[in-house]
């Protein structure tokens, strides 16, 4: 499904990690770093897999997705331009319990399992950003995990709108009610009420699977703390983000 993008204007440097890399380390990465699309849905990796590449997004968002027995998931955490997916191939246990999905289209550039070993051995500013990354991940998995047993659809909701937005860099975005529930491990009908409030609210508009924000300070203040916590801790580990206005 992965599909090599041989002509593009994109730029390594969009991944918020690369950027800051310094100039040393960024050449000699640069000739492995190979350009991909990430087409909605595709799962990059399944629970189990050993994982060959580590992936750099630089535009979509990368949801890391937890598998029951009985067919229903859940979202753990999600990964855009600020991130990796992959850690599993530096931190020495090969695979991870997680699946990875697709949730927004996009672009990454990845780098074999070997050549990421081998930057890793060198404990350069690479091997420091990916385990500061790392660290953050972490965060918003335990967070992701306390948000679902102890606050509302609605508080979670707008978790989850705030969290995908902020790494498409906008206020708007392209999703099913369907998408949103197997993500939140809810029911679609509970999307759809969720939504229906924010909307009547004002914190949001609704059509056709497009939402868009119309009133982020309100919906912030709507959100749980969990939203803030995990921000917070991004900010205090990673390069900062940089943000486009509608």
């Amino acid at each position: 499904m992965v599909k090599i993008a041989k002509e593009s204007s994109h730029d390594p440097k969009q991944n918020l990690i690369l950027a800051a890399l310094p100039a040393e380390d960024y050449e000699r990465l640069l000739p492995h770093l190979e350009l991909i699309t990430m087409p909605l849905g595709w799962r990059m990796s399944e629970s189990g897999d050993h994982v060959n590449f580590l992936h750099f997004p630089i535009t979509g968002i990368v949801s890391l997705i937890y598998d029951l027995e009985n067919g229903a998931s859940s979202e753990v955490a999600l990964v855009g331009n600020e991130g990796m997916v992959g850690i599993s191939i530096f931190m020495g246990g090969d695979s991870m319990p997680s699946s990875t999905e697709v949730q927004s289209a996009g672009y990454a550039y990845r780098l074999s399992r070997k050549i990421m070993k081998q930057e890793f051995a060198l404990g350069g500013q690479l091997q420091h950003l990916a385990l500061l990354f790392t660290q953050a991940l972490i965060s918003q998995t335990s967070q992701t995990a306390v948000c679902n047993q102890h606050h509302s659809i609605d508080q979670r909701l707008s978790r989850w709108l705030l969290m995908s937005l902020d790494r498409m860099h906008e206020n708007k975005l392209m999703v099913t009610q369907e998408l949103i529930g197997n993500l939140l491990g809810v029911r679609r009908e509970s999307v759809t009420e969720a939504a229906g409030k924010l909307q009547k609210d004002g914190f949001i508009t609704y059509s056709r699977g497009l939402i868009k924000v119309i009133d982020r300070p309100r919906l912030e203040m709507q959100a749980c703390e969990c939203y803030q916590v995990v921000k917070q801790e991004y900010d205090r580990l990673l390069p900062p983000r940089r943000f486009k206005k509608d």
